[in-house]
């Protein structure tokens, strides 16, 4: 079957802040779709931040996720994190966006996929991107760290 969506159009009035906000950032200076990949890319993050604040804030949402939804925003304001910005610059959000991206993954299963679309300001389906996120994230994970996580866990034989 095929799942009915609510769309909801605000009038320029009604739009967030952050929504037109990256409206305008996302805006391109040299027509439609030229070089929109790599702006989508930069307000990736900020999308999903956003996205998982709205969440927070929704009565629908229940208390279990809303407390998941707090230490991923938690984790993302500290200033301590595993990979600082401060020495690595943009290779520093890496856990950031593992953070956020585990957060709304554990979100999913317990909010109707309607709230979530009606919080997502970035483009396309809120799902299929938190999806793509979650399934980069997982990937990353094993490439990167699971190789030296077997090393140092690794038991020799007596």
């Amino acid at each position: 079957m095929s799942e009915d969506r609510i769309t909801i159009e605000l009038n320029p009035r009604e739009e967030r802040l952050y929504d037109r906000l990256r409206s305008r950032l996302a805006a391109s200076p040299s027509g439609p779709g030229a070089g929109s990949g790599v702006r989508d890319l930069v307000l990736l993050l900020p999308d999903l931040t956003v996205l998982l604040t709205r969440l927070l804030r929704d009565p629908r949402v229940p208390r279990g996720p809303k407390l998941v939804a707090l230490l991923g925003l938690g984790y993302l304001l500290s200033p301590i994190d595993l990979l600082p910005e401060v020495l690595l610059g943009p290779i520093g959000l890496v856990d950031d966006l593992l953070v956020v991206s585990a957060a709304l993954s554990h979100l999913l299963n317990d909010v109707h996929p309607d709230v979530v679309r009606a919080h997502w300001s970035g483009r396309g389906d809120a799902l299929e991107v938190i999806q793509r996120v979650s399934g980069w994230s997982r990937g990353f994970l094993r490439r990167k760290f699971g190789a030296a996580l077997r090393r140092v866990l690794r038991v020799r034989p007596r």
